[in-house]
């Protein structure tokens, strides 16, 4: 065997050649690798916790923003004021509107009346009921709001199938008791004359306001109608003043 063996082997392990190191280079390179390692997980946990706090102090902030009691107490008093100036400002306006309302009811009511007092005249007119000649249709007499200050209304109209225009005047006389004595007081027209002209076919309406001293009390008003060139009435009507 030994004969046809080319090359001889040698049966060993192989043996690998380190350099020596003393304990000193391996306390050393411990400590740095524990120092880089305490140093890397101080930094994570200073980046963590920086984090944590301002994420708080976010939430913080917010919620101060959003639950201060100061403002809180000042947004809604404000938030109440302005819905109070808007209520106050609405209920005005409704006041006022119905004040205007009331007035213009008023107004169409006064109206209403005096189109159906109208309105029963013409029907009374064209009904043929009247008189031939002139005749006292109506004759009123009212205070005012206004104390001591009354308005008169007379109405005249002539009857017949073809009645020639009218010619006269209107006299008035008012009586009235003041400071316990009664007497009469003729009324005068625009011109300061007791003589109101009138000249009318079919019918004539006037009303006029008189003004007495607030200490006197008005009994009633005349009316008389003359005629141009006649010295006796041929109508004479008294009213007294309605309540």
């Amino acid at each position: 065997m030994k004969l046809f063996q080319k090359k001889p082997q040698i049966l060993s392990p192989r043996v690998v050649i380190r350099p020596h190191r003393s304990w000193q280079f391996h306390l050393l390179t411990a400590v740095a690798v524990c120092s880089l390692l305490a140093l890397l997980s101080w930094g994570m946990y200073e980046v963590g916790r920086q984090s944590v706090n301002d994420h708080d102090d976010t939430i913080e902030e917010k919620s101060t923003y959003l639950f201060d009691p100061g403002s809180c107490r000042q947004t809604k008093k404000q938030q109440l004021c302005t819905q109070i100036g808007d209520l106050t400002q609405q209920l005005q306006i409704s006041t006022t509107a119905s004040q205007n309302l009331a007035e213009e009811v008023k107004s169409l009511a006064s109206e209403n009346d005096q189109l159906k007092e109208k309105l029963v005249f013409f029907q009374h007119l064209i009904a043929g009921n009247t008189k031939s000649g002139i005749s006292i249709y109506q004759f009123s007499l009212k205070e005012t709001e206004t104390a001591g200050k009354y308005r008169y209304a007379l109405t005249l109209i002539q009857g017949g199938e073809r009645p020639s225009d009218f010619k006269g005047s209107l006299r008035f006389k008012v009586k009235l008791t003041q400071n316990g004595q009664s007497k009469a007081i003729p009324l005068t027209s625009k011109n300061s004359k007791q003589d109101f002209p009138i000249h009318f076919k079919f019918f004539h309406r006037l009303e006029e306001i008189f003004q007495v001293a607030p200490d006197t009390m008005v009994e009633n008003i005349q009316v008389q109608i003359y005629k141009n060139g006649d010295k006796k009435p041929l109508v004479t009507e008294t009213v007294q003043p309605a309540s």
